[in-house]
């Protein structure tokens, strides 16, 4: 085996935690079990922590495979960022600021900005919306009435998970140009999916906390180092001085019942024993370990589709974006960020274009992509028509994230299974998120929460602290 962190803490023997997945779900639980005095082993099969929120090297360039942000709303994160020690190096926005772009209309008027002021909800929305560009006035009135009928749904209410977000939208007076430029600029890019293939009920989770609950709620938070620098080395930092042994490049083979009460995994050279076992990968993966019986209908995990999300990557000789990001309108271009400083670049600009539910994009000849994206970064900023490409390159997420399809709820299981001893972690089990790294995280504190009872050990309090906060 590849031995990446073997070194143990002040971990009592005894009761041992097999985690299988190091994304943010396993490094999560791994912690969490850690903290309270669990013996634990990760497990992954890829040489990196850190799961689909990765980097990578090209060059000189630091890329981030892909752009992930965060909200304020997302308190599970946040404290993931604290446990780590990287809060500091992913930063949140003072205040929410969006600004919006939109080439269909007359130079000097193209730029509209979503941002909240420091009143109460829904008025800290409102004069941002009053002043809105890219809405008729008719279109921010109905926009309104629309935001109080979604505060009102009740998200427990299972009904919502069967029904799409989209035509609710319609039925509450949304037009295509209101959700174009409002909803699906937001929900396309939380979700990953317009708001025709998404749950009401994911949909008005993400609306109602993001939006709807607190002011900051959706301040914006992103790296400004390369992801790899939090989720793979600080993670595994984390993981070192909590005394968890942490394997890479070593994928697990079986799970299975060792006859005695405890659990066998199998990997390449080697057996590990253990009291409790967390599957914390994705769903297929997660299917194929389970032992028969464990969940009462184990193919429903296949039935949970993938999204896949697009990223295209554009290094300019010059600099030609003066802003951190902005999203765009009446143009295929959806969120764009400057990761320049974050990757190392020491000239001129890089910019990623982040691209969601790319159902239609994912496996086009980044020839064909090249020709797409970079006339429409020409009309979107004036700036790179006198600039030269020094790279261009896309990488690809064919399942970044589950679908949040209409009745997807009532297929995500809970963090418990069948067989004494064995959790579920990730993004897509019940947490009640759509496919964030918040998700992830709440999955990974769900899976360790359970472990800890099956084992009779307290909850660490501090990991809890963020249930509170939110």
């Amino acid at each position: 085996m590849t031995h990446g962190t073997g070194s143990r803490g002040p971990v009592a023997e005894g009761r041992h935690t097999v985690v299988v997945g190091g994304g943010l779900a396993g490094v999560t639980t791994a912690l969490a079990l850690a903290d309270a005095g669990v013996r634990v082993t990760l497990v992954e099969g890829r040489p990196r922590l850190g799961g689909l929120a990765f980097s990578f090297q090209r060059g000189e360039l630091t890329v981030d495979n892909g752009q992930h942000v965060y909200l304020r709303c997302c308190t599970a994160y946040r404290w993931f960022l604290d446990r780590i020690e990287g809060a500091a190096l992913a930063p949140l926005q003072d205040r929410l600021d969006v600004p919006v772009l939109d080439v269909a209309r007359p130079a000097g008027r193209r730029l509209g900005r979503l941002r909240r002021d420091a009143l109460p909800v829904p008025l800290h929305l409102g004069r941002s919306l009053a002043t809105y560009p890219h809405l008729s006035l008719a279109d921010r009135a109905k926009v309104g009435r629309a935001a109080l009928a979604l505060k009102g749904l009740d998200l427990a209410d299972p009904a919502l998970d069967a029904q799409d977000f989209g035509s609710w939208l319609a039925a509450h007076g949304q037009s295509e140009r209101a959700v174009e430029a409002l909803w699906d600029l937001v929900g396309v890019a939380t979700l990953n999916a317009v708001a025709g293939d998404a749950s009401l009920g994911l949909a008005a989770m993400v609306f109602k906390t993001g939006l709807l609950s607190d002011p900051g709620a959706a301040d914006i938070g992103w790296a400004s180092v390369p992801l790899g620098d939090l989720h793979d080395r600080l993670a595994r930092k984390a993981l070192e001085s909590a005394g968890v042994r942490t394997e890479v490049r070593t994928r697990v083979t079986s799970v299975s019942d060792d006859g005695n009460g405890g659990w066998s995994v199998r990997v390449p050279g080697e057996t590990l024993q253990a009291d409790a076992v967390v599957l914390a990968v994705p769903q297929r993966e997660a299917h194929d370990l389970l032992p028969a019986g464990a969940l009462d209908a184990p193919e429903r995990l296949l039935e949970i589709g993938t999204a896949p999300i697009l990223n295209v990557h554009v290094v300019y000789d010059r600099k030609v974006l003066g802003r951190p990001f902005f999203t765009a309108l009446g143009t295929p271009v959806q969120w764009v960020f400057d990761r320049t400083e974050a990757s190392g670049l020491r000239d001129g600009q890089y910019l990623a274009l982040s691209q969601s539910a790319a159902q239609d994009e994912i496996d086009e000849p980044v020839a064909v992509l090249r020709e797409r994206y970079l006339p429409e970064l020409e009309r979107l900023l004036p700036l790179t028509r006198g600039a030269a490409v020094k790279d261009f390159f896309v990488t690809r997420e064919r399942t970044a994230t589950f679908a949040p399809t209409p009745g997807v709820g009532r297929l995500r299981p809970g963090s418990r299974t069948k067989a004494s001893g064995l959790y579920l972690a990730g993004a897509w089990t019940a947490t009640g998120w759509p496919a964030t790294m918040e998700s992830a995280v709440r999955s990974g504190v769900s899976a360790a929460d359970a472990v800890l009872g099956a084992l009779g050990r307290p909850r660490p309090r501090h990991l809890f602290e963020f249930e509170e906060a939110a």
